[in-house]
C-alpha cells in the first residue's frame, strides 16, 4: 500500500485511473479498511462529494478539497462534534458520523457516515417527518440554551466558504451586529460594492433588539434546505454546520430562506417551543446576514436583494 508522500510523487504524472487507485489507497489506509471510490454526489460548490465503499459493504460520503481547505473541514468536524454531543440520545435527530479527517498528499478529505436522504417533495409520511424534525430541532435548541452562557463559539469557522469570526460576548444584539452584519457589510464596500443606509442600519441593531433577550442556544448556523433534511428512516438530519451560540431564531429564519423547509417543520418547532413575539420583523433582519454573505460571494442578484433588505427594514422597524 502507498504511503501518502509515495502518492504524491506518482501523481504528478498519473492518468486519472491511476489517481484513483493511488487515492484509494491512501483512504484505505487512513481508514484501516480496503476501498473503493464511488461516483460524484451532490455536496454543495465547495467540496467535490463522492461515495466511498468499504469493503464490508458500507457506504461513507467522502469530501475532497485542495489541501489548503483543510481549515473549512476542521471547522465542519467541530461543528458536528457540537451539535451530536447535544442531540438527546432519544431524539428523531441525526448528525453523520465523523469517520476520518485528513491531508492525503495535496488533498483535504473528510470521510463522514452516510445520510439516506428522502427525496425532494411530497410523500407518504412527509409531512409527519418535517413535524418531528421541526420538534427535534426545538428541543436541541432548549437543550442546549443555558441561562448565564454567552453568545459566541469557541473559534472562528465558516459560512460558506467565507470567514465567520466568532468571539463570546453577553450582549446578543452586539454580537450579531459586530460579528455577523459589520464584516459583511465592510466586505460588501472593500469590493467595491457599497450599500446605502449600511451605518444607519449598524446603529439601529441595539435599539431592534434591545427588548429581546433570546437564550444563547447552540445553532446550526447555515440552516437551509441544502443543510438539512428527513432521511428515508423518517429521522431529520443536520450537516455542514455553522455553529455558534445564538439567538434560536437564526436557524428558524434561514431554514425560511432560499426555497425554504415545509411548513410542517414550523409547525413542529412551534408546538414544541414557540417563538416569541415579534420574531417575523427578526427574521428578515437575521437572513440579512446571509443575504449579505451570497452577494459577496456571488454578487449577481443577490446584491439588489441585501440592499432591499436594508432598505425595508430601515423603514419597517
Amino acid at each position: 500500500m502507498l504511503a501518502a508522500s509515495d502518492g504524491q510523487v506518482r501523481m504528478a504524472s498519473a492518468g486519472p485511473e491511476e489517481l484513483d487507485r493511488v487515492f484509494s489507497d491512501q483512504l484505505a489506509a487512513l481508514l484501516g479498511e480496503e476501498v473503493r471510490l464511488g461516483g460524484a454526489v451532490s455536496g454543495g460548490c465547495i467540496h467535490q462529494a463522492r461515495t466511498l465503499h468499504l469493503c464490508s459493504g458500507e457506504r461513507l460520503f467522502l469530501k475532497v478539497s485542495p489541501a489548503e481547505r483543510q481549515p473549512l473541514l476542521t471547522a465542519e468536524v467541530a461543528g458536528l462534534e457540537a451539535l451530536a454531543a447535544a442531540v438527546d440520545p432519544s431524539s428523531p435527530l441525526v448528525v453523520p458520523e465523523l469517520r476520518a479527517s485528513a491531508v492525503l498528499g495535496d488533498r483535504a478529505v473528510l470521510v463522514l457516515g452516510w445520510l439516506a436522504l428522502a427525496p425532494p417533495g411530497r410523500s407518504p409520511g412527509s409531512d409527519q417527518a418535517w413535524h418531528r424534525f421541526g420538534v427535534a430541532l426545538a428541543q436541541l435548541h432548549r437543550r442546549s440554551g443555558e441561562v448565564g452562557r454567552a453568545f459566541g463559539w469557541d473559534q472562528d469557522n465558516w459560512i460558506g466558504s467565507a470567514p465567520q469570526g466568532n468571539r463570546w460576548s453577553t450582549d446578543w444584539a452586539g454580537f450579531f451586529r459586530d460579528c455577523r452584519l459589520a464584516p459583511q457589510l465592510d466586505w460588501a464596500a472593500r469590493r467595491g460594492h457599497p450599500l446605502v443606509g449600511a451605518e444607519a442600519l449598524l446603529e439601529q441593531v441595539p435599539v431592534w433588539l434591545a427588548e429581546h433577550h433570546p437564550l444563547p442556544s447552540l445553532v446550526h448556523g447555515d440552516l437551509w434546505s441544502g443543510n438539512g433534511g428527513v432521511l428515508r428512516d423518517g429521522r431529520g438530519a443536520l450537516f455542514d454546520p455553522a455553529v455558534h451560540h445564538a439567538d434560536r431564531e437564526v436557524d428558524l429564519a434561514m431554514a425560511a430562506l432560499f426555497g425554504g423547509f415545509p411548513a410542517a417543520f414550523f409547525a413542529g418547532y412551534e408546538a414544541a417551543w414557540p417563538r416569541p413575539t415579534g420574531y417575523r420583523n427578526r427574521q428578515r433582519l437575521y437572513n440579512l446576514y446571509h443575504e449579505l454573505n451570497h452577494a459577496n460571494l456571488f454578487g449577481g442578484g443577490y446584491q439588489a436583494q441585501a440592499q432591499a433588505t436594508i432598505k425595508a427594514l430601515l423603514s419597517a422597524f
